[in-house]
């Protein structure tokens, strides 16, 4: 993520949080622009032209976007009055805010559960994963499809992330989508997503140790998602972010077979 990238999202995102009247119309008004911008190469290069005055920028946001409810038209203003460090960062931007406006709208809802456990649901059957990632696909029909697999097991809010992210996956694997929309929804809610791999479900008490121990680590509210992983071995494997803490057994094993081997 490129330095402009990098305030122009905080920008963004601090004009959600002072956005009003954000309901789960609004999130799915936010994907669909994703959508539009996404796939119109002069649209996403026209508000992202860093050359352009921002003006030009807004106003043609104005224009393109006319029928969008007041708030999401106030937020989309805002992003393109912003410098991104490309189109695709922009498309990112927009879709970020669409997660978020989503999450705000159901803030009672376990959306980043949710959306693990049907990131876990992907990962155990290939053929969904493979009928989800397909570039040949009808993006309308994968919406649908993930609508009809989550039924009324999950929250509207989820429903409508995972259905949108998988009608515009520009060439992110599905997995990839989810996570991503995982620490999203996470950090909105003041959060921060610690993935645990082990060959067996670790204790309520044993969670809630490595919850204080992280929390203590990297400060803030800690969530945890489990995957069992039998090629852990023993131990844990925890990933947050791009911090891997490796304690599993077959992490060692590798380690000692690698100094046998020098």
């Amino acid at each position: 993520m490129g330095s402009a990238t990098t305030q122009a999202l905080a920008a963004s995102t601090d004009a959600l949080a002072a956005a009003s009247g954000l309901t789960l119309d609004s999130a799915a008004e936010l994907f669909a622009a994703a959508r539009a911008i996404g796939d119109s190469a002069q649209l996403s290069g026209a508000l992202a032209d860093p050359s352009a005055p921002a003006e030009a920028r807004t106003a043609l946001v104005e224009r393109v976007f006319a029928g969008a409810s007041a708030p999401v038209r106030a937020l989309l203003t805002a992003v393109a009055a912003e410098r991104w460090s490309s189109a695709s960062d922009l498309v990112d931007g927009v879709e970020e805010l669409a997660i978020r406006a989503a999450a705000i709208a159901s803030a009672d809802a376990d959306i980043a559960g949710e959306l693990f456990g049907f990131s876990r649901v992907v990962a155990a059957n290939p053929e969904l994963e493979l009928a989800l990632g397909s570039r040949l696909g009808d993006a309308p029909a994968k919406g649908a499809l993930v609508e009809r697999l989550l039924g009324g097991a999950a929250a509207p809010a989820t429903a409508l992330i995972a259905s949108s992210l998988v009608r515009q996956p520009r060439e992110r694997r599905v997995r990839q989508l989810l996570s991503r929309a995982i620490r999203i929804v996470s950090a909105q809610d003041g959060r921060t997503v610690a993935t645990v791999h082990t060959a067996t479900p670790i204790s309520a008490p044993q969670e809630t140790r490595l919850r204080e121990a992280l929390a203590h680590r990297y400060g803030g509210e800690i969530s945890i998602n489990q995957v069992i992983d039998p090629t852990v071995v023993g131990g844990l494997r925890v990933q947050i972010a791009d911090d891997v803490i490796d304690g599993s057994i077959s992490a060692r094993l590798a380690d000692l077979r690698q100094k046998l081997a020098s």
